[in-house]
């Protein structure tokens, strides 16, 4: 029969393999967490937060998970369209105050943010900078450039961190929130993601559990990255919050009976959305479904410039 999973066979395998893999990587520190039967079932940190002052990783430090803040977006999309707030299928524009562009394949809506398959092209300048100064609202973000619309809409998965952005500020707009304002009060405190915030720079009571970010260990710190759209990657979140984030999604909403979607509407989200070719994995709204060793896995990664995870 199978081995069961607990915590001591993980925590030695862990203990064993991620001090290796820091070095050999020449990475600073990590935090890892695993969850399982609705708890955490080891949430650890290794290594540095901050290389000059050793001060260790710990469960509540914060990392920068980058397009993992995604899945926080598409989440407060799904409570709105639970809410009969948002249609998944309406034009976008009905729910904007500046206009996309008309095109004769069709509008843009939601559910093609969530696929990304609304056509848009991608660039990355101008994406991550180290100066708040040049720091954009998130409605002049979204206003300022509207990417060129290379592909028929609903046809080809091109992802895309301006439509992701674009459903965060329709979020935005229609709840009356600002974004981290709306992240904050329906999803971080229902789930006591105490250390979790998408508000850049960070308030000072965050700041000093902040990892440094490094390009290499072995080199200087950077500076903190602003990201002008925030909704597709600014998030800062420790591996205890994400963990809470984790357990909710895999109780279709749920966590310690405190509930961020409806149960349905969590089923739904977590199902195929859009399948553009039979052989490959399809997309779930906004999630990614990968297909290892016979298991469907729901999943999303993430980087900016000097962090990078996976869910």
């Amino acid at each position: 029969g199978g081995s069961v999973l607990d915590k001591v066979d993980v925590e030695a395998w862990l203990d064993g393999f991620m001090p290796y893999a820091l070095a050999r990587g020449d990475i600073p520190g990590a935090v890892v967490a695993v969850v399982k039967d609705g708890q955490p079932l080891l949430v650890k940190g290794y290594g540095y937060a901050d290389v000059a002052t050793q001060a260790p990783v710990t469960p509540d430090t914060l990392f920068r998970p980058g397009s993992i803040s995604k899945l926080f977006t598409w989440t407060a999309v799904m409570q709105l369209v639970g809410e009969g707030k948002l249609d998944l299928d309406k034009d976008v524009n009905a729910y904007l105050d500046f206009k996309i562009p008309a095109r004769s394949d069709g509008p843009i809506t939601l559910r093609r943010l969530m696929t990304h398959t609304p056509g848009f092209e991608e660039t990355i300048q101008d994406l991550i900078n180290s100066d708040p100064k040049r720091m954009r609202t998130l409605a002049r973000a979204v206003k300022q450039w509207v990417p060129e619309r290379m592909y028929k809409a609903g046809s080809t998965p091109a992802y895309s961190n301006y439509g992701a952005s674009l459903a965060g500020y329709i979020v935005q707009r229609v709840s009356g929130e600002p974004f981290a304002d709306y992240i904050q009060h329906h999803i971080f405190a229902p789930l006591s993601m105490t250390h979790a915030t998408f508000v850049q720079p960070l308030p000072a009571n965050l700041a000093p559990d902040m990892a440094k970010g490094y390009l290499l260990a072995s080199g200087p710190a950077t500076p903190f990255e602003m990201i002008s759209l925030a909704p597709a990657g600014s998030l800062s979140a420790s591996g205890s919050d994400m963990a809470r984030f984790m357990i909710a999604h895999l109780n279709n909403g749920e966590y310690e009976g405190r509930r961020i979607l409806p149960a349905a509407t969590a089923v739904e989200m977590h199902g195929v959305a859009h399948q553009a070719f039979p052989a490959l994995s399809p997309m779930a709204y906004g999630f990614y479904h990968n297909d290892l060793n016979g298991h469907d896995i729901v999943a999303h990664g993430g980087d900016t410039g000097v962090f990078h995870f996976a869910v």
